[in-house]
């Protein structure tokens, strides 16, 4: 492992940090795109794997639904998510977490999660940008209320003009600026040296496989001092 090939780290690690951690980079003209999960979803899909060898994607899927993204955000619809589990690759679409509120006479947008890899104050000066240059439209003031005091790490408010259609503004958000991206999804690992595209029940039984092999590596390192200590004691 030497930073370049992501992809290449194996450790005996006791559960699956290429799934947890999740993975993105190029290496040799092939890339890793493998998005952060949750790491009680995972350890539960993996106990699922051992007690139902036979179980199929979708129904790992009950177990582990999608990604867990640090940031938070929306994954609309599920059929890329089916596609990247079941094939290796696939694209989904991820939005922030935006709320229409009426506060007295006057309507807000409230953010209160971003898409991954989307940096709060990023989006806040490029939302400010498509106001000043009138592509967004009806936004009177964008103001940032985060505060990790108030258990509020990411609010940005958008102030809509009396006139404005708050979902029209909110489609418009979507379209212009990173309020909506779309993630990829290709699940490459090194098996047995090998760069290949592994579905999510692949992955998972590699990493019991591998789990196999550190246990019995180290089973037979601790007969082999077990033996040697019983013959000096017996000499």
């Amino acid at each position: 492992y030497d930073g370049k090939y992501r992809e290449a780290l194996v450790l005996p690690c006791r559960f699956p940090n290429l799934l947890v951690n999740g993975s993105d980079g190029i290496a040799v003209g092939m890339a890793t795109e493998i998005p952060p999960h949750n790491l009680r979803e995972v350890c539960d899909a993996l106990i699922k794997l051992i007690e139902t060898p036979d179980a199929t994607v979708e129904e790992l899927m009950e177990i582990l639904p999608g990604p867990d993204f640090p940031t938070g955000g929306i994954i609309c619809g599920r059929q890329g998510l089916l596609e990247g589990y079941r094939t290796g690759r696939g694209r989904i679409i991820l939005r922030a977490r935006a709320d229409i509120r009426e506060e007295g006479n006057r309507t807000q947008i409230v953010i209160s999660e971003v898409p991954y890899q989307v940096t709060r104050n990023a989006l806040h000066e490029k939302i400010g940008e498509l106001v000043k240059e009138e592509r967004i439209k009806g936004v009177s003031d964008v103001k940032d209320e985060s505060s990790a005091r108030s258990g509020e790490p990411v609010r940005l408010v958008l102030y809509l003009k009396r006139d404005a259609d708050p979902q029209l503004v909110l489609n418009q958000l979507y379209q212009f600026s990173s309020l909506q991206k779309t993630v990829s999804i290709i699940l490459l690992a090194l098996v047995d040296g090998r760069p290949r595209i592994l579905t999510l029940k692949q992955m998972l039984e590699e990493f019991l496989r591998h789990r196999v092999q550190v246990i019995r590596r180290r089973t037979e390192f601790q007969l082999r001092e077990a033996k040697r200590r019983t013959h000096i004691l017996e000499g």
